[in-house]
């Protein structure tokens, strides 16, 4: 995690300074994208109901997925667990919905609001086993810097 503290603490700045949730999720989101090269999409699904229901996101393309219910897709699975998903390869992954036909990779990141399911943070990359134990700590810490300001 150290490798990122850096950019944890400008993303720190960046939420803190958001007025409104919304903001604060666009302003993430955006954040992620110019700041990793390997992370080709990234968006937020908020819970709504028994369905995650895609949020702000940054990306060359909408994803063909808007709504997913709880339980379906690597999106699903950790919204159920409350734990991170991490795939290294989509292709080997049974849970993977096709948002992407380049998707080599995805990560998904549940944020946790009091100890209740608020929403995730989702990233796919193009390039295969593309996140990093590094990675997955800074996108957790993301995480919990979001929570506080939804």
């Amino acid at each position: 995690m150290k490798k990122h503290q850096t950019k944890l603490d400008e993303l720190r700045e960046l939420l803190r300074s958001a007025q409104r949730s919304e903001d604060a999720q666009a302003r993430l989101v955006l954040f992620l994208y110019e700041q990793f090269y390997h992370y080709d999409w990234v968006g937020i699904f908020r819970l709504e109901g028994k369905n995650l229901v895609l949020g702000p996101y940054q990306g060359k393309t909408p994803t063909r997925y808007t709504t997913i219910p709880l339980g379906e897709g690597v999106c699903g699975a950790a919204a159920v667990t409350l734990k991170t998903e991490v795939v290294p390869d989509v292709d080997a992954d049974a849970r993977y919905l096709v948002c992407f036909e380049e998707t080599r990779s995805e990560v998904a990141v549940p944020v946790i609001k009091g100890n209740r399911l608020w929403g995730l943070i989702t990233v796919d990359s193009n390039q295969p086993n593309a996140f990093s134990p590094d990675d997955v700590a800074f996108l957790e810490a993301a995480a919990r810097l979001l929570a506080e300001r939804v």
